[in-house]
């Protein structure tokens, strides 16, 4: 007898094949039947009018703190999202060091400031009852409603072997040693593999930068050699020029760590705006280069433009421009005199729009931004308007006048900048990049930044626009780029597809509505601490394992998810 049956639905494969319909009959977890179920089953539901595809695979989340509090890992499993891949970007909350209690106030203030997230969630919300990479799997495991991937973070294992060293120094070759040790137990535990990041955005919670940022290249190709020795693993790394255009140098170290390792390597992310043409086949440089040597690069992109909010308040991507962040970084009231001062002002903005600042140029258009919420009698009714607009009116020029809005808050009006890439020669050119091979959709973030930024929906933002929108994408495609495509490149054994046999991880969803609803500030992390989330729209059941998690964008209950280890859950990916 099967569990339940899905019948009627249009049902898009994952594989790019064009949409059928059939029914669809779950059993143990798994997809028992695809085609007209006759047989018993214990429940079932009328799909006619609905699709039923994969559930998709994101690849690039920070969910590793957020599982502990929410199993959910919302908004993403809303939209859809059956499995997740955190441990991105050489940050992970384990290994810690028993020997150094102290190390996991470092990571969570590290976390908080380079991946922003909430400290108190980081304090309040998780238990940091482990010491090894395997004692924080097992931490999860059976109790979490998505499936979870997780690589390691070459920061934990700096930190681990070398403590405070970690950020400046060099490991001797007994700490490189010790490193390597302690890297293939994570692996041999589950972990799928390395992430790495030497970009110059990222500073840990004393302001310098995290301790990958200190690897030479020989450390970074050891740890490169050992994922190769591992089945079903990867590499994820990032450095400066992801931000806008990579060095030969760059270049050259991520085709050696992937020809090294023999495994794929993912970067993130890939900006691709009209205006500067120039930086899409810079980036793909990589993966050319990378085929010729014997590795794979693969550049993350996302298919949506992902709202994100500002502040001078706070920080948030204002503090990485370049010249900003001393600025920035100032008490308030020093912080209000300066920023008032026109001098101070001129050199700013001379900086943001300069080549050095890279895709924060994007943000230099100040006259375009839109105020959000506003805290003061003088900024009353401002919410929802352009400064370009407010600025006409009081003789101000943009940037000035914005100043003087957030003066009057005390720094913490919420400002939203309208995106420079949003015409139709960029949207021609994703579509364009997003048949290159070595691209891959994703790079949401999701479960960073949580208040400044909701990359999480961009699933049933992308299917919108596909069905009902631009239409870049078929459908059937569309879904393929979502499932089938990511899992293919982590190896997911049984994953990514409708098929008999395969894991029953299924989205149903409406095609005339399926879209994200606006992103709103709530107040649900522990210690009530702020996050955006959107509505799932049109999304009317998510199953994880055979087992509904979502039903018409509420949490069943249910927490049918899994860790998934390297090896077990995934197989190796060649280059």
């Amino acid at each position: 007898m099967l569990d339940h049956v899905i019948r009627g639905a249009t049902v898009v494969d994952g594989t790019g094949a064009p949409g059928f319909i059939a029914d669809v009959g779950i059993r143990d977890g798994r997809i028992a039947a695809v085609g007209t179920v006759t047989g018993q089953s214990r429940t079932s539901e009328d799909a006619t009018g609905l699709v039923l595809a994969p559930g998709f695979v994101d690849p690039h989340t920070h969910y590793d703190a957020q599982l502990f509090w929410d199993p959910y890992a919302t908004p993403s499993l809303n939209h859809g999202v059956t499995t997740v891949v955190a441990g991105n970007c050489g940050f992970t909350l384990a290994p810690l060091n028993p020997a150094r209690p102290g190390d996991a106030d470092y990571t969570r203030r590290m976390m908080s400031k380079v991946e922003g997230m909430s400290l108190v969630a980081l304090e309040d919300g998780a238990p940091w009852n482990w010491h090894t990479f395997g004692e924080y799997l097992d931490g999860l495991e059976g109790r979490i409603a998505v499936n979870a991937g997780f690589m390691v973070g070459h920061c934990a294992l700096r930190r681990y072997v070398m403590g405070p060293d970690a950020v400046g120094g060099q490991p001797t070759g007994e700490q490189l040693t010790a490193m390597l040790r302690l890297f293939h137990e994570a692996m041999d535990a589950g972990a799928w593999g390395l992430s790495t990041t030497q970009s110059s955005t990222h500073s840990d919670g004393d302001g310098r930068p995290v301790a990958s940022r200190h690897a030479g290249p020989a450390e970074l190709l050891a740890l490169a050699k050992a994922v190769g020795e591992h089945e079903g693993t990867q590499i994820e790394a990032i450095v400066a020029g992801c931000l806008d255009q990579f060095s030969d140098a760059e270049i050259d170290l991520l085709v050696e760590m992937s020809a090294t390792a023999g495994r794929p390597l993912n970067w993130n992310v890939l900006t691709i705006d009209a205006s500067v043409p120039e930086r899409v086949p810079r980036q793909l440089t990589a993966s050319e280069r990378a085929r010729k040597a014997g590795g794979r690069v693969v550049a993350l992109t996302m298919p949506i433009l992902t709202p994100m909010n500002m502040s001078l308040g706070t920080f948030c991507a204002l503090n990485l421009i370049p010249g900003w962040g001393p600025v920035l970084g100032l008490p308030v009231p020093e912080r209000i005199e300066r920023l008032r001062d026109p001098d101070v002002r001129a050199e700013m903005l001379r900086r943001a729009e300069s080549k050095e600042a890279g895709v924060f140029r994007r943000l230099a258009s100040f006259g375009r931004y839109v105020i959000g919420d506003t805290y003061s009698p003088g900024n009353e009714g401002l919410t929802g308007r352009v400064v370009n607009d407010i600025a006409a009116e009081r003789g101000q020029d943009p940037f000035e006048c914005l100043v003087e809005i957030c003066a009057s808050d005390g720094l913490r009006t919420v400002l939203w900048p309208m995106p420079t890439d949003n015409d139709p020669d960029s949207w021609a050119l994703r579509a364009e990049t997003w048949r290159h091979e070595d691209v891959l959709l994703g790079g949401s973030d999701a479960g960073a930044h949580l208040d400044r930024m909701c990359g999480a929906p961009y699933t049933t933002r992308f299917l919108g626009d596909c069905l009902r929108g631009r239409k870049l994408v078929p459908l059937e495609q569309a879904v393929k780029m979502l499932t089938d495509d990511p899992a293919r490149l982590f190896g997911l054994r049984e994953r990514g597809r409708v098929r008999e046999g395969f894991h029953a991880d299924l989205v149903l969803l409406d095609p005339e509505r399926v879209d994200a609803g606006q992103a709103t500030l709530v107040h649900d992390l522990p210690g009530e601490s702020p996050r955006l989330d959107s509505e799932a729209i049109g999304v009317r059941a998510v199953w994880v394992n055979g087992v509904v998690a979502i039903r018409d964008d509420e949490v069943t209950g249910a927490v049918p998810g899994r860790v998934l280890r390297s090896g077990r859950d995934t197989g190796t990916v060649g280059t």
